[in-house]
């Protein structure tokens, strides 16, 4: 014996029994297909059964190579099983019976451990490590099967990107992916309130009546710490030294002008009378300081 067919008789051993059924029974139904292709004048092929499975109404498209392969030992898709079984005119629910006791043969139930019950998440990332937490305790974790039991509204690509984090799900779609999980009541409950959650964005900050004092104190440093930098550039020494000057010259006119001032009350306390000659000092005087005005320094 070679070492191929000493590795095929072992394959063969540790294979389920009911998928060797379903097996022989696609070959018999291939050895049935021999005499319906004679009677057409041709040769029972695979490209033949393949034409005949899209004769037959077949949703996808079947070529010959997938119906050769269903034949190779590989548990076959149940769409292949289907197909080949339309190709030879064999009963459907047959087919579709041997390869369910198939699938669970070759993928037996797992023991499932407790449901996951979500705690609490307010992001969209939380929100798919929820899902993928429950996604684990499912009595099925394949993704088709998650799919077929959700319904229409939760397809197996849709679903693939839920669990990634890559689209948003809606409340019927988180609905339909427990149920299929059957994650439970509690589960389902928590998977919405944190559908919610997120819906709604975080909370707003508590009210804090200090924030605005502690602002205002914080705006009034700030302020403080400013000022000297606000302030103009102080002058130079010989700027200041021109100021004082001019400041010295202006406050001496000031005391000048007070003097006049006193003597000009004076001298009109000993020589009251109206008339031009009481009128010339006073000209005279306001000639005088208006002229001192006019030399005046400014400020």
């Amino acid at each position: 014996m070679t070492r191929a067919a000493a590795r095929r008789a072992g394959q063969e051993q540790k294979e389920p029994a009911e998928l060797a059924v379903l097996r022989g029974w696609l070959r018999g139904r291939k050895t049935a297909a021999v005499a319906m292709a004679a009677a057409e004048g041709r040769r029972a092929t695979y490209p033949y059964l393949a034409e005949r499975a899209s004769a037959a109404g077949t949703r996808y498209v079947v070529s010959a190579c997938t119906l050769r392969q269903a034949l190779d030992g590989r548990l076959p898709t149940l769409r292949t099983t289907v197909a080949f079984a339309r190709a030879t005119g064999a009963d459907e629910a047959t087919a579709r019976r041997l390869w369910a006791a198939a699938d669970r043969a070759v993928h037996p139930p797992r023991a499932r451990p407790a449901p996951h019950v979500p705690g609490r998440f307010t992001t969209r990332a939380g929100l798919a490590r929820a899902m993928n937490r429950i996604r684990d305790t499912a009595p099925d974790t394949r993704l088709r099967a998650i799919a077929r039991l959700a319904g229409h509204g939760l397809c197996a690509s849709t679903l693939s990107r839920l669990l990634a984090g890559k689209q948003f799900p809606t409340a019927a779609q988180l609905t339909a992916f427990a149920a299929a999980c059957q994650a439970g009541d509690e589960a389902t409950a928590a998977l919405l309130a944190g559908h919610r959650r997120v819906l709604n964005g975080p909370p707003p900050p508590p009210f804090y009546p200090c924030a605005v004092v502690e602002l205002a104190e914080e705006r009034r440093q700030r302020d403080e710490a400013a000022r000297p930098w606000l302030a103009g550039p102080e002058p130079d020494w010989y700027d200041q030294q021109l100021r004082d000057e001019e400041e010295s010259a202006f406050r001496h006119w000031v005391t000048e002008a007070e003097t006049l001032l006193d003597e000009l009350g004076d001298d009109a306390e000993q020589h009251p009378g109206p008339g031009p000659a009481a009128a010339g000092p006073h000209r005279g005087l306001e000639g005088l300081l208006s002229g001192r005005f006019r030399a005046a320094p400014g400020p």
